[in-house]
């Protein structure tokens, strides 16, 4: 097996490790930063843009733009561009390709292998739809690892002492708390609790409709029906975010927002600390929920805590530190890096599972982790009662069967239905698949039973079984969700995504070639008409025939239709002039 890449698939930001000589390394993107934008881009010509190239044309062409996707993760969310029609899991795709690409760039070597992370509190759909977008881009997904447990892996590396820390993560767009034991290089989940609606995004729309509201308190005008306005808006947002978490104050200051009539208008406003923290307050109020039943579940106080991990960018708001150490009676630690433990831990795993297992630092054993499943897995019995087969923070993978009777003696048919959730009542969990076992014996002399195994592997992803055990008919699980890609529909879209990164290719290099063979023709243009250079009006006359040769070929071009004759024929003409005008643009 070759190398095996980590990748933190971020709602905002998306990371990439590796393992080499047995250290775990961050993967520098094409531009240089050790993260990536989780930004994917359409442009007018048809091209895909994805990271920071994708993020900075945003402003200019925000309905082709899309951030934040995780957040869609599992759900039935769509988005169509150009007719077609994609999914939350195509449009990861593409990260996670560009992160590939990136990974082979920096390794010299294909990658063929993946670990990739989620929430903790992802479900079945979640891990699946992350799992097939890994699919899609072309990689073989070992491994789906919980975020705080990567993050807990990449300081076990370092940091082998006996004790229970808690990761406190809270990303982009998620939350999660999870409470670990670390012990001789045993990495133990203990407990998970989270939000998968709450993190980054949620505090940068704060400042974002506060703005708003300021502008239109000022100027009587509603910034939201401007796309171009708003995106302007929200990235001001974000940079004010970040700006606090080291000053006081921050200003924004964004000219000629919007024009009423001829005149223009500007935001200009400062947003200090104090106020910020007024706005988001209840979001930061949100994570002490999820921290407490954690701890709960885990069977410790906060105060048997020996440390507190820091995990995700938004940790790097002052309020959200304040409360974390409020909470635990802890100083959070600030011995890893919130963006880059994440991608690290998962690197290590995919080391591991490669066959190259790290060893904790001074204990001389390798590292082992031990992970749990974040909600409870179910059934839905008579009087429609969740009836858990696997409860919440059960170690993984795990198999646990239990046998059922049927409602009635002559039923010839079950449904089963597969829920997730804590909640006791069928209805306010979240089915998450369903399945029919037919063939079963009637019989007047009592209840069919029915044998039901759930199994969950190393990636939290579930299987159903269910079994009569008179007639021995079994049927396992087939989802029903909407929101799940078939094995048809991932090769499809894994097939597209291949063609498309191909004609990206070519309309790159198309691109470049048009700009260099536009910059020669204006040059020739130029010598052409200057008889002092070219005193023989034969080869004046030869340099405009190729010259009009090239500007036909220049006047016919479109990145967004180009075919490779075409390029071909371009290339050809510019290499003719080139090669024609070479001794008067040397003279």
């Amino acid at each position: 097996m070759g190398k095996v890449i980590g990748i933190d698939l971020g709602t905002t930001n998306s990371c990439v490790a590796v393992v080499e000589n047995n250290e775990p390394v961050i993967i520098p993107s094409e531009t240089g930063s050790r993260t990536t934008p989780s930004v994917v881009g359409f442009s007018k010509a048809g091209e895909r843009l994805v990271g920071e190239i994708a993020r900075r044309q945003a402003v200019t062409n925000p309905e082709r733009t899309i951030a934040s996707v995780k957040r869609h993760m599992g759900t039935e969310w769509t988005t169509r561009i150009d007719g077609e029609l994609y999914k939350p899991q195509t449009i990861s795709a593409m990260i996670l390709a560009k992160l590939k690409k990136e990974a082979e760039n920096f390794t010299g070597e294909t990658i063929h292998d993946a670990v990739i992370t989620v929430p903790a509190y992802f479900n079945d759909a979640q891990r699946q739809a992350t799992k097939d977008a890994g699919r899609i881009a072309g990689l073989n997904v070992l491994r789906i690892i919980n975020e705080p447990t990567s993050a807990a892996l990449a300081y076990g590396l370092d940091h082998a002492d006996p004790q229970k820390i808690m990761v406190y993560d809270l990303g982009g767009g998620t939350f999660d708390v999870s409470i670990i034991e670390i012990s001789d290089g045993v990495i133990e989940v203990l407990s998970t609790c989270g939000d998968n609606h709450l993190g980054g995004d949620d505090f940068d729309q704060r400042i974002t409709d506060w703005i708003v509201k300021e502008f239109q308190r000022e100027n009587r005008i509603d910034l939201r029906r401007d796309f171009a306005a708003m995106q302007r808006v929200r990235e001001a947002a974000e940079a004010a975010k970040k700006e606090l978490s080291s000053t006081e104050t921050a200003s924004i200051n964004l000219p000629y927002i919007t024009m009423v009539g001829s005149t223009p208008l500007h935001v200009q406003l400062t947003l200090t600390r104090s106020v910020f923290t007024s706005l988001v307050s209840d979001l930061i109020e949100r994570t002490e929920g999820p921290v407490r039943t954690a701890l709960a579940d885990a069977g410790i106080s906060a105060s048997q805590l020996g440390l507190v991990l820091l995990v995700g960018g938004s940790t790097r708001i002052p309020a959200v530190q304040q409360k974390v150490s409020a909470l635990t009676g802890k100083e959070p630690s600030r011995n890893i890096n919130p963006d880059e433990c994440v991608a690290m831990g998962a690197a290590i795993l995919g080391s591991t599972l490669a066959g190259n297992a790290l060893m904790a630092k001074g204990t001389g054993q390798d590292l082992i982790l031990f992970d749990v499943t974040p909600m409870s897995l179910s059934i839905e019995t008579v009087g429609g009662v969740a009836t858990p087969l696997i409860n919440k923070n059960s170690t993984i993978p795990t198999r646990y069967t239990k046998t059922f009777y049927a409602a009635s003696p002559m039923q010839k048919v079950v449904e089963i239905r597969v829920l997730q959730g804590d909640r006791p009542m069928a209805r306010d969990n979240k089915m998450i698949g369903k399945f029919r076992l037919s063939g079963i014996k009637r019989s007047a002399s009592g209840l069919p039973q029915i044998d039901v195994t759930f199994d969950i592997d190393a990636n939290g992803i579930l299987t159903v079984s269910a079994q009569d055990q008179m007639t021995g008919k079994f049927q396992s699980i087939t989802i029903t969700a909407n929101d799940r890609m078939s094995d048809a529909e991932v090769e499809k879209a894994r097939q597209e995504a291949q063609m498309y990164a191909q004609q990206d290719d070519m309309r790159r290099s198309a691109l470049e070639l048009y700009s260099q063979a536009n910059a020669l023709a204006a040059r020739v243009t130029t010598v052409a008409a200057d008889k002092n250079k070219i005193p023989d009006k034969s080869q004046r006359k030869l340099l405009q025939r190729s010259l009009k040769d090239l500007s036909h070929h220049l006047k016919r071009f479109n990145a967004a239709k180009i075919t490779q004759e075409q390029i071909n024929d371009l290339q050809e003409a510019k290499d003719r002039l080139e090669q024609e005008a070479a001794p008067y643009l040397d003279a």
